[in-house]
């Protein structure tokens, strides 16, 4: 199964390089522009999946 994590990544930005350290010792180099490529897909993404966790609710609250 796969585990799903409910902290956030920490982020630093390091002579012109964008690191990101996420759970499990993961680390991860970027340049700036692969970076903010990266933020904008992982809030397109968070975006939809909130929007399918509240209508699983939603779905949910009216079968009761």
């Amino acid at each position: 199964m796969r585990q799903v994590h409910d902290d956030p990544s920490r982020v630093s930005a390091i002579d012109g390089i964008v690191r990101a350290l996420g759970p499990d010792s993961i680390k991860v180099d970027l340049t700036p522009a692969a970076a903010l490529e990266t933020a904008n897909r992982l809030i397109d993404a968070a975006a939809k999946a909130e929007g399918q966790k509240q209508f699983a609710n939603r779905t949910a609250r009216q079968r009761k």
